[in-house]
């Protein structure tokens, strides 16, 4: 069993900033890689950021230069650090994390329940 956890979103006026969070734990070998994914109502789930284990990372077009996700290997956490934030990054955002319970072993993709951000004055 692997549980994935978010924290930090939260209601900001447009042009702030929102730390998030999301640790995995639970039967954990290995993670390969963490990322972010986001959903504004009526939208599709699209990805936001990711970052492998050995920090290579990709931005979504939208929130580049704006955001930074950064990963803490030791503690299984990913940060998602979102600056200038505007109402367009409204939306539930979903961590994930690809896990493997042992070496060699098959890995799986694991989701968090979301966390609200909502950019509004």
């Amino acid at each position: 069993q692997v549980q994935v956890v978010e924290s930090g979103g939260g209601l900001v006026q447009p042009g702030g900033s929102l730390r998030l969070s999301c640790t995995a734990s639970g039967s954990i070998f290995s993670i390969s890689a963490m990322g972010w994914y986001r959903q504004a109502p009526g939208k599709e789930r699209e990805l936001v950021a990711d970052i492998t284990s050995g920090g290579s990372t990709n931005y979504a077009d939208s929130v580049k230069g704006r955001f930074t996700i950064s990963r803490d290997n030791a503690k299984n956490t990913v940060y998602l650090q979102m600056n200038s934030l505007k109402p367009e990054d409204t939306a539930v955002y979903y961590c994930y994390a690809v896990t493997s319970p042992g070496l060699g072993t098959t890995s799986y993709h694991h989701w968090g329940q979301g966390t609200q951000v909502t950019v509004s004055s």
